[in-house]
């Protein structure tokens, strides 16, 4: 098979998923992303620290809306975060100066290292790349920046992520921890 055919893949498009399946999902990722929003904007905005990160709407469409998904299970979503995390912030440490390289490095080593350690979870990608491209607010953090919002977080987008996937008969989360 040469380059090109690749391209074409090989397989049809998966089924749509349930009207029901939809709501759950929609339910579970409202009630996770308001809770990461909630203690962000009514208890940590007047400090400098802060609870709310992009890559969490990525982590919410997994655990929520893919939640047999390998990618979407508590270990991927709490060690691909806080692992990606300690990369990012590595990387614009050391090589913030070259912000186009410090971003590459830390994605792609972010990779590799989930990969490594079976934490593959794509929105840490997105965690290490905030880590060198998110601002003053987010370079301030340093290190505490992989504890919260990163770390802390994920967590609490498990633990929703538990309590709302199971209230459906039709649900289980985890797959494996």
């Amino acid at each position: 098979m040469n380059f090109f055919e690749k391209m074409k893949g090989h397989t049809q498009s998966p089924p749509r998923v349930g009207s029901v399946e939809i709501l759950w999902s929609w339910l579970g990722s409202f009630m996770g992303i308001a809770a990461v929003g909630l203690i962000h904007f009514k208890l940590l905005e007047q400090t400098s620290l802060m609870m709310i990160i992009g890559s969490f709407g990525a982590s919410a469409v997994l655990v929520y809306g893919a939640i047999r998904s390998p990618l979407a299970q508590p270990r991927n979503l709490i060690g691909g975060h806080m692992l990606s995390a300690v990369i990012g912030v590595a990387a614009h440490q050391y090589l913030g100066a070259l912000p186009w390289l410090a971003a590459a490095v830390a994605v792609a080593t972010a990779i590799a290292l989930m990969h490594a350690t079976k934490t593959l979870h794509p929105p840490g990608g997105a965690t290490a790349l905030i880590a060198v491209i998110g601002g003053e607010s987010v370079h301030r953090l340093g290190y505490l920046y992989v504890l919260m919002p990163t770390g802390l977080g994920a967590i609490v987008l498990m633990i929703v992520a538990l309590l709302v996937n199971n209230l459906s008969p039709h649900r289980r989360y985890p797959e494996f921890w």
